[in-house]
C-alpha cells in the first residue's frame, strides 16, 4: 500500500482502486495533533463509526467497502473505502449552545447566519437544530472558518448546499434520537461528504467522540459545562491546567488524563451500542 496522506488522526493509504483509512491514536484540540496519544482510541472511533454508517445507511449512502478486508496490523483501526472527492466544506449541525457557537450567540446572538433568540445561555437547547457549515483546511493550513448558508453556496452551488444542510440536519436529528434512548444528548456533530462516480456519500467517520459533543442526559443543566463524554473532556484540561497558546506543539498530556479521556470513549461505545468494549 501506498501512504498518500497523515491527517490529525487518520492515515490514507491507497491499496489498487481502494482507499485504507487507518485510524490512529492521535488526538487533536484546536487543530493542532497533542504529543500524547489516547489508547485504542483509533479502534474505538473505527468501530463507533461502523456502527453508525450501518445505523444510518438509509439517510445518505457511506465510503465503506468492508472492515475486515484490512491488513492484519491494522485490524479493528482500519476501513477499506471507496475513494471519495472530497467538498471543500465541513457540515455541522448543532442542537445546543456550546463552544464556538456559544462565543458567537454571545457576541451576536448568531451562529453561522442562523438568528437565535435572546435568553439562551451555555449548555440551551436550540429551539430546533441548525446547520453551522465551516471551511476545510489542511493540516498545519490554519484553522477552519465559519461559512453562512449563503457563502456555502458561494463555495458549492445551491442545489449541494442544500443537500449538505439536509443531510446534515437529518443525521443530526436521527442519531440524536437513537442517542437519547441511550441517556446521551449528541450537542453537536460534524460529517464529512464526497462524490464516488456521481454520488454523494458519507466518508471519514460518523457520530464519534472526536467529531461530535456527547453530553450525559442525567446531568445536563442549562446554564453549566455538563459532564463530557468526548475530547471537550481534553479541551478543557489544556485550558485549566497549562499556559498552552494553542499552536504547535501541543502540551504534553499526563497518564491519568489520557485514560480518563480513553474511559469517556469507551463509555460512550458501550453505551451507544450496547456492547462491551474488548
Amino acid at each position: 500500500m501506498e501512504l498518500l496522506h497523515s491527517g490529525k488522526v487518520r492515515d490514507v493509504y491507497a491499496d489498487g482502486g481502494d482507499l485504507v483509512l487507518v485510524a490512529s491514536d492521535r488526538v487533536s484540540i484546536y487543530d493542532v495533533i497533542l504529543p500524547t496519544p489516547i489508547p485504542d482510541k483509533g479502534k474505538i472511533l473505527t468501530q463507533l463509526s461502523l456502527w453508525w454508517f450501518e445505523q444510518l445507511s438509509d439517510v445518505m449512502p457511506n465510503h465503506v467497502i468492508s472492515a475486515t478486508d484490512v491488513p492484519a496490523e491494522f485490524a479493528g483501526r482500519a476501513i477499506r473505502c471507496e475513494r471519495l472527492e472530497m467538498v471543500s466544506v465541513e457540515c455541522i449541525a448543532r442542537g445546543y449552545l456550546a463552544g464556538s457557537g456559544l462565543k458567537d450567540y454571545e457576541r451576536e446572538r448568531m451562529i453561522s447566519g442562523n438568528r437565535l433568540p435572546d435568553g439562551l445561555i451555555e449548555s440551551s437547547r436550540l429551539p430546533e437544530p441548525i446547520f453551522t457549515p465551516s471551511t476545510k483546511e489542511a493540516v498545519g493550513a490554519g484553522h477552519d472558518e465559519p461559512l453562512t448558508f449563503d457563502e456555502t453556496v458561494e463555495r458549492v452551488g445551491k442545489e449541494l448546499a442544500e443537500e449538505l444542510r439536509r443531510v446534515t440536519l437529518e443525521v443530526y436529528r436521527r442519531g440524536s434520537d437513537i442517542a437519547a434512548a441511550k441517556g446521551i444528548i449528541i450537542a453537536d456533530t460534524k460529517i464529512e461528504v464526497g462524490y464516488a462516480n456521481g454520488v454523494l456519500k458519507i466518508g471519514d467517520e460518523l457520530l464519534t467522540p472526536d467529531s461530535s459533543r456527547f453530553w450525559d442526559a442525567g446531568e445536563w443543566q442549562p446554564g453549566r459545562a455538563p459532564r463530557y463524554l468526548d475530547k471537550q473532556f481534553l479541551r478543557d484540561w489544556s485550558a485549566k491546567n497549562t499556559d498552552w497558546d494553542r499552536t504547535e506543539p501541543g502540551p504534553e498530556v499526563p497518564d491519568e488524563i489520557a485514560e480518563a479521556t480513553r474511559n469517556r470513549y469507551i463509555e460512550v461505545y458501550e453505551r451507544l451500542t450496547g456492547d462491551r468494549w474488548r
